[in-house]
């Protein structure tokens, strides 16, 4: 959530900021600015909504000036409003946060002792009259943001300016990501490497705690203790075709369709010729392991709520699975030979990472299903594995989901054979089934059409049910929260068996009933579920295969047809229906698909 973005150039910064902001709006926002120095002046410009209404502000209004801070804003304290937007000033300093300074009532209230008033809501506001307190007792810039910061509680990505200092941005990180970026005689800051892809492709991640002051020639990152550091700098190969829509109205609609591809690199990543699972050299041995247990937070956990059938039917591996924000606080006992693997889009998310951090320690081995392979989560993981999705701009995903499922289950079908539950025939079948799901999926795309007009209808709705069994309930539980996300439709989700415990009483005519349903041994039952709601006037909508809708499809509203595949995979290869209707159910409603209110792609405090 929020993105940063700093620059110490050789060209007039403005648009250099606005555009790359522009590059950071995947992560969610609701208000924009920048800031620049001109000479010895810092000035700034900010604006509620979209990046265009900062660009409009800067035509009537413009900024000159080669260094400037700029940030997209999602409200947590103060509601969206321009007096709420970052950058914040205080006399010579301006500042742009990503995360929550959580004593910012105590620190506002040591600055009213010093009869220094606040005028924003935000928390973010504190951070700039407290440097500036500290520049009017005579510190230098560094001085100041060094006492500025043994100050702070919370999690932060700060990027501070000052008047008079053209040739300075000191950064600082505790909690949220942040980045340095090198170019010919310019520097850069930026929230992930996306934000700088056209400026640099030479790129410093910080360190939790580190702070780093930086001019156009030169770094000098401190770390918590205050002792120079160094830290490496990566290559970053980020194709600046990815994160454009090619063509397509909206980022979602192109990432929905890159699937088949990105799981095919993903594949290849990971198998050998001999149908192996390939791991780095740190790999894992599943052989000694006891139990497996699975943390992540909306999607990403429902991707583990497949895996958990998964590694259990397959393997025969015990999993446990929580949702990140629960886990740390309820301080689950994590017994000998237990394996705590973490997947997450960003590989930022700060429950995520905080449960990370409370199982280093207690667990046998750290594990981490990433799309970012330099992401706080992966680099304090013993064992890191990217999903290779690619850059995701759709805040609801769709692409990343499908490959952390393919990388979940090569994991659990070299359980199975470090365990002894699969044998070499078993493991090639199954090897087989997965080299041939990109054409599966190829072939699954083809209903969008009839998907879309399906979509009209249910953009009628005000209440939507998802049901599915087995390892296409926790599928149903992210078609749900799919839909909701980017229609506003409130849509619920149950395990199929649990419809006469309580939801069946929401069933009318006005309320679509989603039934995922491949025909597996679970089929029959589903079926029975789908006619108890058929009896009460429910519109049922089933995703089936071609024997699914001969057996069970009389007397359904609408059907989809899926092509045949194996129940083991199923969850994959339904995941394109689910999303396509999501998708589909928002353009007809005229929501904003790509950045959906209220929403942000990385949640980066708690």
């Amino acid at each position: 959530m929020c993105g940063i973005v700093g620059v110490l150039g050789q060209h007039e910064a403005a648009p250099l900021l606005v555009e790359a902001l522009k590059r950071l709006e995947y992560r969610g926002y609701d208000s924009a600015g920048i800031a620049t120095i001109d000479g010895t002046r810092l000035d700034r410009r900010r604006a509620v909504g979209k990046l265009v209404n900062l660009s409009d502000e800067l035509v009537h209004h413009p900024l000159a000036g080669k260094s400037g801070i700029g940030h997209t804003r999602w409200a947590t304290h103060g509601a969206p409003s321009v007096r709420n937007a970052h950058p914040h000033s205080a006399g010579g300093v301006a500042v742009v946060h990503n995360g929550i300074i959580e004593n910012f009532r105590e620190l506002r209230a040591f600055l009213a002792e010093q009869g220094i008033a606040s005028e924003t809501e935000t928390d973010t506001e504190t951070v700039a009259l407290l440097a500036q307190y500290y520049r009017d007792q005579g510190l230098t810039p560094a001085e100041a943001v060094k006492q500025t910061l043994t100050r702070l509680e919370g999690a932060y990505a700060l990027c501070f300016l000052f008047a008079g200092e053209a040739d300075l941005m000191i950064a600082a990180r505790k909690g949220s990501p942040l980045a340095i970026g090198y170019g010919e005689g310019e520097m850069f800051v930026g929230s992930d490497a996306i934000a700088l892809a056209p400026m640099t492709d030479r790129i410093t991640y910080l360190d939790e705690g580190d702070w780093a002051i930086i001019t156009r020639q030169s770094v000098e990152i401190r770390d918590a203790e205050g002792q120079v550091v160094d830290r490496p700098v990566n290559t970053i190969h980020l194709d600046a075709a990815r994160v454009d829509k090619g063509g397509y109205k909206h980022f979602m609609a192109k990432e929905i369709a890159e699937q088949p591809s990105v799981i095919t690199a993903a594949l290849a990543h990971y198998l050998d010729a001999e149908d192996n699972v390939k791991l780095p050299d740190e790999g894992i041995d599943f052989a000694s392991v006891q139990r497996l247990t699975l943390v992540a937070c909306g999607t990403a956990f429902y991707a583990c709520a497949v895996a958990k059938y998964w590694f259990e039917q397959v393997a025969g591996l015990p999993v446990d699975i929580d949702v990140a924000s629960e886990f740390r606080y309820r301080e689950p006992p994590i017994g000998p030979g237990t394996v705590a693997l973490f997947v997450s889009q960003s590989g930022e998310t700060a429950d995520t990472l905080a449960a990370l951090r409370f199982c280093l320690g207690k667990a046998e081995k750290i594990v981490s299903i990433v799309n970012v392979a330099q992401s706080s989560i992966a680099r304090e993981s013993d064992l890191a594995l990217p999903i290779l999705a690619g850059p995701e701009i759709g805040v609801a995903s769709t692409k990343a989901f499908t490959c952390q499922l393919i990388v979940l289950a090569l994991l659990a079908l070299k359980a199975a054979r470090d365990r002894a539950r699969l044998d070499r025939d078993g493991m090639t079948a199954h090897v087989a089934a997965l080299r041939a799901l990109p054409g599966l999926m190829n072939h699954a795309l083809t209903i969008e059409a009839q998907v879309a007009e399906i979509a009209r209808s249910l953009a009628e709705a005000r209440d939507i049910l998802f049901l599915g069994r087995g390892a296409m309930y926790p599928l149903a539980l992210e078609g749900a929260l799919k839909l909701k996300e980017i229609s506003y439709i409130h849509a619920e989700a149950y395990a199929s068996g649990e419809l006469k415990h309580g939801p069946i009483a929401l069933i009318d005519a006005h309320v679509p009933v989603i039934v995922l349903a491949p025909a597996d041994p679970l089929f029959d039952k589903t079926v029975s579920n789908m006619h108890e709601v058929m009896a009460r006037d429910g519109k049922v909508l089933l995703i089936t295969d071609s024997a699914g809708q001969k057996a069970a499809g009389a007397g359904t509203w609408a059907s989809i047809v899926m092509p045949t595949v194996s129940p083991f995979l199923a969850p994959i290869l339904y995941a394109v229906p689910a999303q396509l209707l999501a998708y589909h159910t928002a353009v007809a409603k005229g929501t904003d698909v790509d950045q959906p209110r209220n929403l942000a792609k990385s949640v980066t405090v708690e």
